[in-house]
């Protein structure tokens, strides 16, 4: 065969019209019918290429995390520092880079380090790394949880996952979910009125002591409603369920 025959046998360049979203080895004996070819229905799994580099400086936050003796005899201090992105512009951003826990315990030496080594590279994925605080919260302690500052706390690890939620408030990542000015005052209004209400009923158990135990009258809304010669009948309007 000459020179010339085979490159008329070769087939024209094939011209790429759209965006590449795989691509496939051909081997020997593959039809020409594409079998080997991606499928562009299928979507192509994106990955993450990018390495970012731990800058020279990183801003970061400590909390201490004290929990009950019986628990832990010494304090952890959980350390989050955060790499700043698009730093002086209105678009600047923090978002944690890598997280540290120091203790005096060494009985959980080794799961924590373990676990700052994890949290440190999912924080380096970037993405939405919100997940980690429902993934905390859910490890509970087979002996049991404990009470700190009038809340249950499943775990130690559980109560991290609650200083990582802190975090991540604090730098904007996720919205807060105690009560807004408005709601605390609607609270507080809440609380004045059902407690003169209560101090009222009180005032009326005072006065009339055979007001007590008596329920709402469905007809004036009034609580008079006592049980009276074997019939509920209302003391304020008069309405019996007897007639």
């Amino acid at each position: 065969m000459s020179l010339d025959d085979a490159i008329a046998m070769k087939k024209p360049p094939l011209k790429i019209g759209g965006r590449i979203v795989g691509y496939g080895v051909h081997k020997p004996g593959d039809a020409d019918s594409g079998a080997s070819r991606p499928d562009p229905a299928v979507p192509a799994v994106v990955q993450m290429g990018e390495m970012v580099e731990r800058p020279q400086k990183l801003v970061g936050s400590t909390y201490k995390l004290k929990t009950p003796e019986h628990v832990s005899a010494h304090a952890m201090y959980i350390t989050i520092n955060d790499i700043v992105l698009n730093e002086g512009t209105e678009h600047e951003l923090r978002r944690p880079f890598e997280v540290f826990i120091n203790s005096k315990n060494l009985e959980h030496y080794q799961w924590i380090v373990a676990l700052t080594l994890i949290m440190s590279a999912v924080f380096r994925k970037g993405g939405d790394i919100t997940f980690l605080v429902d993934e905390l919260r859910s490890v509970f302690d087979p002996r049991g949880g404990y009470w700190n500052k009038g809340k249950y706390v499943p775990s130690i690890i559980a109560e991290i996952g609650d200083v990582i939620e802190r975090h991540l408030i604090d730098i904007g990542m996720l919205q807060s979910s105690e009560p807004d000015e408005h709601q605390r005052r609607l609270i507080e209004e809440k609380k004045a009125e059902i407690g003169a209400k209560s101090a009222a009923e009180e005032e009326v158990s005072d006065e009339e002591p055979w007001m007590v135990g008596a329920t709402f009258c469905p007809k004036c809304s009034h609580k008079a409603v006592v049980l009276r010669d074997g019939c509920q009948t209302c003391m304020n309007c008069g309405d019996s369920k007897c007639g």
